[in-house]
């Protein structure tokens, strides 16, 4: 009984902090109140028809959650991966001609700039592909669902549902109200900060402009003289970077002076329970932040955020345990998968970061001799490497590492988490303000 009372607690909190109302007050300066009813009519409108997206979303998500089960059961039918049904399926679409390429660089040569078109090829090629493929998909879930005969029972928004309520089948499997609930609370956690985000954004403008009104009445001036003398007129190098941390020092100065208060919170952060296993780890298991991170070594984002989390770890020294886990994205990456088996092979022999540093800098190389070609460069074993790489171990680990990304709610790479708690935004910033925060507990 306890739990069902804690479980309609969860979803109607994710209604009640969604849905602000226009008299909600936001945040109090000196001579002034801010309602939502003070920001952009945008905004409003957003906050306005929270409760009917979030309804449609669960919905939606339910429709996903079933096309999932479906392709599960078939990869598991046909002793394959759900990744590799999707490939397969993808592959169907029709390549576009020669005329269609053409015509799609001739129209965004302002865009592409002085790239050639063999160097943007493969880009137009997998933009004009996605429609078709995106087509293929729908009707091949169409199909699975159908096949499994996956059906909605009850409604997913409806009240008082209680955990042990089905809402779905598929496959001959019961889904209960409560792994609905855990599988939605990711996606429902994510559009509660999008929206805090879009709210504090513009609370903020419309309190700098309110206080850049009354500072300039109290010089004795108007606002476009004061924003001239306080950035237009400071600027040097007059960058994008430069104005913004004019406006910056300004809006700071303006908080403290009229004594801003925000009242308005964004969530809570949500702090998950991150296993960690026998992962490849650098850094003491007792360091007061751990750090993990769920990687494709195809992925050029994340090829690109290696470099800058390394750095911003670097200033923590002794501080951090940091661990790599797998989450190779078999739909986009054709190499991914091959690229995790061989960093698993590498991590056998002891030499996991050696070679994935290669591989994070060798994306366009991940064939099964490039591979064996990096191992040798780090001095592995080669007769152990190819053992490891076509072990059922290894697999089977990977194997494992997605499926726990896929319970934390991943479904991209690089995602980051610190003491649990995912970082957003993939910045030196951002880590630092999470690790900050992470050892201030």
């Amino acid at each position: 009984m306890k739990f069902i009372n804690i479980l309609a607690f969860i979803v109607i909190l994710a209604f009640s902090v969604l849905a602000q109302k226009p008299e909600d007050l936001l945040a109090t300066a000196t001579g002034h109140t801010f309602r939502l009813k003070d920001l952009s009519a945008d905004t409003q409108k957003m906050v306005a028809e929270v409760p009917a997206n979030l309804a449609k979303g669960r919905a939606d998500l339910l429709g996903q959650m079933l096309n999932q089960r479906a392709l599960n059961a078939e990869a598991k039918a046909l002793n394959t991966t759900p990744g590799k049904l999707i490939v397969a399926e993808k592959t169907k679409a029709a390549n576009p001609t020669e005329e269609q390429i053409k015509t799609v660089y001739e129209a965004n040569r302002t865009v592409i700039g002085d790239r050639t078109l063999d160097q943007v090829r493969k880009q137009i090629v997998s933009m004009l592909r996605s429609e078709p493929e995106q087509k293929l998909l729908i009707a091949y879930f169409a199909q699975l669902t159908a096949k499994y005969k996956a059906a909605n029972d009850k409604d997913v928004n409806a009240p008082n549902l209680a955990p042990s309520d089905v809402v779905a089948t598929v496959g001959g499997q019961l889904i209960t109200a409560k792994e609905f609930e855990e599988y939605a609370k990711f996606q429902i956690y994510d559009a509660r900060l999008d929206l805090a985000g879009v709210i504090l954004d513009d609370l903020n403008d419309t309190i700098y402009d309110a206080l850049v009104a009354d500072e300039a009445k109290a010089l004795n001036t108007d606002s476009s003289t004061l924003i001239a003398n306080e950035i237009t007129n400071k600027m040097k190098a007059f960058t994008d970077e430069e104005r913004v941390g004019l406006e910056g020092a300004l809006s700071k100065k303006l908080f403290v002076k009229y004594q801003v208060k925000i009242v308005y919170k964004e969530p809570d952060p949500m702090v998950l329970n991150i296993s960690v296993g026998t992962s490849p780890s650098q850094g003491s298991a007792t360091a007061p932040v751990t750090i993990v991170m769920f990687s494709d070594f195809q992925c050029s984002a994340c090829s690109a955020t290696h470099p800058v989390l390394k750095k911003a770890m670097a200033e923590y020294a002794g501080r951090i345990r940091f661990i790599v886990r797998d989450f190779p994205l078999e739909t986009i990456h054709e190499n991914a998968w091959r690229a995790a088996l061989a960093a698993g092979a590498a991590n056998a022999q002891g030499k996991f970061f050696e070679y994935t540093e290669i591989l994070y800098t060798h994306q366009d190389a991940l064939d099964i001799e490039s591979l064996k070609k990096y191992a040798a460069q780090i001095g592995l074993n080669a007769a152990q490497f190819e053992v490891d790489f076509s072990s059922e171990k290894i697999a089977a680990d990977l194997k494992k590492d997605m499926a726990d990304g896929e319970s934390y709610g991943i479904s991209s790479t690089p995602t980051i988490f610190v003491n649990g708690i995912m970082v957003r935004a993939l910045s030196a910033e951002a880590f630092k303000a999470a690790i900050d925060r992470a050892l201030k507990k």
